[in-house]
């Protein structure tokens, strides 16, 4: 989708495990997840693309081990023995390949937790993430992986239902088949035609219809 408005508009996305719709796509997930008090050595590696929910199964793991869920970013912002207290969750943690001292960190939180609780998202596995730390390398390639998939047709149906409701936006049954069969197969798509079809609707002062996301189509294409 090529056309961009130039500003974006708050929401507030639920991370509740009622607003996560299981599917063959996230299925293993869900399930690794909800059995975090078997996992070998207390850690599980989460992967998969952007948006496809990687987040959202964080935080529901959080409210079923009272983990705390932090950017692998910023871990150097942390006192890590105190962080190690309680589960961890750490997000994106293959975008700190290179930075010496937040790799570290992660190391030691790693081995500080003891088995306590460690989930570790990435979009890729750890052999991508050109670590330059071995040591961080040999404990994230020791931990049990579990993947999100693709979205198929019935999980991008639900998510763009549930991120319309994220928006108090009521859509009619028609909108939601005519995305599907027309947006990129990813749920980070689903969320840029919310957005954007949200921020259209507000500007020119109409409901979100299929009418709307045809004409938001007809501008992505010339745009």
């Amino acid at each position: 989708m090529s056309h961009q408005l130039a500003f974006d508009l708050p929401s507030g996305e639920a991370f509740r495990r009622v607003d996560f719709y299981p599917s063959p796509a996230n299925a293993q997930a869900l399930a690794a997840v909800e059995g975090w008090a078997d996992w070998p050595g207390g850690k599980l590696l989460l992967i998969g693309p952007e948006g496809a929910g990687k987040t959202h199964l964080a935080h529901i793991w959080a409210g079923l081990s009272g983990a705390e869920v932090i950017a692998a970013a910023k871990l150097v912002e942390h006192d890590l023995h105190d962080l190690a207290q309680r589960p961890v969750a750490v997000e994106n943690a293959d975008q700190i390949a290179g930075d010496r001292a937040t790799e570290v960190a992660l190391f030691h939180l790693h081995n500080l937790l003891e088995g306590r609780g460690l989930l570790v998202t990435a979009a890729s596995p750890p052999r991508d993430w050109r670590l330059g730390l071995p040591d961080l390398l040999s404990r994230m390639q020791a931990a049990p992986v579990a993947q999100l998939q693709p979205p198929d047709d019935m999980l991008l149906s639900a998510v763009l239902i549930k991120l319309f409701a994220d928006r108090q936006i009521v859509v009619p049954p028609n909108l939601i088949p005519y995305l599907v069969s027309r947006m990129d197969r990813s749920i980070a798509a689903a969320r840029e035609w919310v957005k954007f079809l949200d921020a259209r609707a507000l500007a020119l002062g109409r409901p979100v219809t299929r009418a709307l996301a045809a004409e938001v189509l007809d501008l992505a294409e010339v745009g």
